[in-house]
Parts: structure tokens; sequence; C-alpha cells
């Protein structure tokens, strides 16, 4: 890289967009101080502070998300270097992964099946508009799925995203913890099932936690996304809905 192109990535750095980004890993940082502080207390979920925090000061001084955005699209540059790199351990964990296959599978299949089934029956109960239902319905699947999914069905892709995250938030804020009150100890089977139930911040959580248990939730964030993508049409299918 030559000094010429040093100096304008330097000039950029120093513009107002490295604000947000220093905004965004503040808020990070803030949230994992508190949830620390905490003692791990699922409520002070880092990623649910951020949000919080970050929400707060849009709305307090009238910032528009693309104006936000333009500071913090750093990080989002590197989710897709950071969801390839997941791949780095699964590799190296993968006879660990083989040995486990039957037991990863008919849980994919229980679990997003469930899921399905699940959501579909309270949102029908709760909600009298079936294009709510259909949006509602992908949002055990990490978001860029899940949206893709919202879309081709008949949903509102924007509104499946927001659910899809507040699902993740929950699950890796409360997984833990029901987790442990299963007396559930195999790091490779909570970590599947916080892959599972929490799509990428459950993973997040999970790597956080324990190695294997952040190979686990990758494995499931992958395979529950392929699953759903093929179960959805199915059941929709069957109920003639689509």
């Amino acid at each position: 890289m030559n000094d010429e192109k040093l100096y304008q990535i330097w000039v950029y750095l120093q513009s107002e967009p490295l604000f947000w980004l220093t905004l965004t890993l503040g808020a990070y940082i803030t949230g994992e101080k508190v949830y620390k502080s905490s003692k791990l207390f699922p409520l002070f979920n880092p990623v649910a502070i951020s949000i919080i925090i970050i929400s707060a000061i849009l709305i307090f001084f009238n910032v528009s998300y693309e104006r936000y955005f333009s500071g913090a699209k750093f990080i989002h540059f590197l989710l897709g270097p950071v969801t390839v790199a997941l791949a780095i351990p699964i590799y190296k964990k993968w006879e660990l992964i083989k040995s486990y296959s039957l037991a990863m599978i008919v849980s994919l299949f229980i679990g997003c099946s469930f899921a399905i089934i699940s959501c579909y029956l309270m949102s029908v109960y709760l909600i009298d508009d079936n294009q709510i239902v259909l949006t509602l319905l992908p949002r055990n699947v990490t978001a860029p799925i899940a949206m893709g999914i919202s879309e081709l069905i008949g949903g509102i892709p924007s509104v499946t995203a927001i659910v899809t995250i507040i699902t993740g938030i929950i699950g890796a804020a409360f997984g833990t913890f029901f987790l442990d009150l299963l007396k559930l100890k195999n790091m490779s089977a909570r970590g599947f099932g916080l892959g599972l139930g929490s799509h990428g911040i459950g993973t997040a959580r999970a790597m956080s936690r324990d190695e294997n248990a952040g190979v686990f939730a990758a494995v499931a964030m992958g395979l529950s996304g392929i699953v759903t993508s093929l179960l959805i049409p199915i059941f929709l299918k069957l109920l003639s809905i689509i």
C-alpha cells in the first residue's frame, strides 16, 4: 500500500464517521462491563445494552440511521470475514463434530420443526394477520437467511430482521440460564443449543465461553438455516397457505 492510499485512509478516519465507529465500540465495551459487574445476569446482555445506548443517542440527537451507518459500516464489513472464519475451528474439530452427527441431525429437525410449529400456533392465536404470521415464522434462524425466507413466503423482511435480532438477544441472555437449570454439562451440547435457539448472537456468546461450545453453536447456526429454509415451505404447503 503506497503513502497516498495510507494518507487517504487517515483523512477518512479523521472525519465524522469515526465518531460513530467509536460510539459503537464504546457502547459494546460499556455493555460488557455492565454484564460482568452484574455477575452475568441475563437481562444485562451486552448486545442488548449496546442497542439501547446507541438507539437512545440517535433518537435524542435526531440522527438518521444512514448517517450512523456511514461510520459503523466498518464493523458491518467485518461480519463477512468473521462468519467465514468460523470454518477454521469447525475444521479443527471436525472429528469431534462427526462423532455427534446423528444426535445433531435429530436435534436439528426436532428443534427447527418445534420452532416453526410453535411460532405458527402462537401467531395464529394472537395475531389476525396472515402476513405478520408469515413474517414471524423464520425468526429462529440468522437474520440474512430469515429475511430471505420471509420475502419468499410473503412476509415483511425488515420486520423479520427485527424479530430475529430480538430472538437472538433473548436466547443469548437466558439460554445459558435454562441450560444450567437442565444441568447440562456437555459444552458441545450447550453450544449447539445456543446456536440453534439464538443463532449469531448465541454463537458469539458460546464462543466467548468455550471453544467446543462455539464450534457446535456455529454448526447449529449454519445447519438450522438450511433445514428451516426447507421445512417452512413444506409446512406452509401442507397448510395450503402458499
